[in-house]
């Protein structure tokens, strides 16, 4: 059989381009990457777009303001998948004062902007990724911002997974949980297949997810339960709250869900990312003053505080190691990474505490070394801060793969029952 024939990607928010790497291990040859957002309001200098310029030498590269992007542009581009890793913001929506014009979100919300793109190139598959908070917010109405998404899919016509991934817990070498969220249209022969499976079947067993990140047979604490969407997504945004668990699928917005365990993979410590340490710069290490600095952030504490209407209450936050265990997987690297703040991994190495060094970082992620050269160390580990396991992407562009190759051999059956 000839090779799958080759998908057209439009990957937003592209960061320094992790699910566009991620992709490429997967097979080059399959995923192509046809245009590239990445954009940041807040900053002059762009060195996350000119990193992702620097490493990858395809496709079109697009260094604008999302939201002023043509629908032309979209349209032409005919992308088979979307990819993208957006900010966590406040899905609600309203009906418009003349009701003409139907709902409205709230502007310089990104999901809308996803839904833009959707609505303007029809791809077969959408994946996406974003915090696992996202499940439960707001949390005056939890799972409503949730819901409003996966409301949004099902009235574009698509089905939906999701699935709550701790990389570590999958043999990476960072314990990050983030949400992914895979999309997929009605009509494709995937959807055709999927539709003989239970709801717990596809979650368990036989979905997009259940297949690189296997789990467990039963639901923790037996968390399993089912609900229908309203069919009104302002209803949804004005009334709905509903738990959500790590785990789930919607079709015709009806939705399953379960919180699922992983079968684990044993993890790569911190230890085996670190660099030679003869090749760390001295400017890395710890003085004497930013190591009392650490022991009291990293400390138990209880503070005194009061609030502006005079109100006295206590602030407590627990202790934790002074140094990381470098037999354990790295901790959550968040943008802050560097700083001098609490959740900053520091490693202790023949008896001197440091930072980890930015290629360290890059390594934590599944980054090649370097992968971030260029720019300042603090916007290394923002970038860093900010990206996703690339190992993780990987998995799931072998599953896509997979899934088209499936698809093609049914569009032949049906082209040529005799040959079924």
């Amino acid at each position: 059989m000839e090779q799958t024939k080759t998908l057209r990607v439009i990957e937003l928010f592209a960061g320094v381009g992790g699910f566009r790497l991620g992709l490429q291990k997967a097979n080059h040859e399959i995923f192509d990457v046809v245009w590239g957002n990445q954009w940041e309001p807040s900053r002059k200098a762009q060195d996350a777009f000119d990193c992702y310029a620097r490493n990858f030498d395809t496709g079109i590269h697009s260094k604008e303001d999302i939201t002023k992007v043509s629908d032309d542009t979209f349209h032409d581009l005919r992308a088979d998948l979307l990819v993208g890793g957006f900010p966590c913001q406040d899905y609600s929506v309203a009906r418009t004062k003349s009701g003409e014009q139907g709902i409205q979100g709230k502007k310089g919300v990104l999901f809308w902007e996803i839904k833009r793109v959707i609505e303007n190139t029809h791809p077969k598959y959408v994946l996406l990724e974003n915090v696992d908070r996202l499940l439960k917010s707001p949390s005056s109405q939890r799972g409503r911002d949730f819901a409003v998404m996966l409301a949004t899919f099902r009235d574009m016509n698509y089905s939906v997974e999701w699935r709550v991934i701790n990389a570590a817990e999958y043999g990476m070498a960072q314990r990050r949980r983030r949400v992914f969220i895979f999309a997929y249209k009605n009509g494709i022969s995937f959807e055709g297949e999927q539709k003989t499976f239970s709801p717990e079947e596809i979650v368990f067993n036989e979905g997009f997810f259940a297949k690189p990140f296997p789990v467990e047979e039963e639901p923790y604490k037996d968390r399993i339960s089912s609900v229908e969407l309203p069919s009104d997504i302002v209803e949804i945004s004005d009334e709905f709250s509903y738990g959500f668990h790590n785990s789930g699928y919607m079709k015709d917005g009806k939705v399953f869900t379960a919180h699922l365990s992983p079968k684990l993979e044993e993890p790569i410590p911190l230890k085996d990312i670190l660099i030679d340490e003869e090749a760390v710069p001295e400017k890395f290490y710890l003085t004497e003053a930013n190591i009392e600095k650490f022991a009291y952030l990293r400390g138990p504490k209880r503070i005194e505080r009061k609030t502006a209407e005079g109100h006295i209450y206590h602030f407590a936050e627990g202790g934790m190691s002074p140094v990381d265990e470098l037999d354990k997987p790295g901790r959550t690297m968040l943008t802050s990474e560097g700083s001098i703040n609490r959740s900053t991994h520091i490693v202790e190495v023949d008896g001197r505490k440091r930072f980890l060094t930015p290629v360290e970082c890059e390594r934590l992620n599944g980054f090649p070394d370097n992968w971030t050269s260029g720019m300042t160390d603090r916007m290394r580990y923002f970038c860093m801060g900010n990206a996703l396991v690339v190992d993780l992407i990987e998995r799931m562009g072998i599953r896509i793969e997979e899934i088209e190759k499936a698809n093609e051999v049914n569009e032949l059956q049906m082209e040529f029952p005799a040959f079924g």
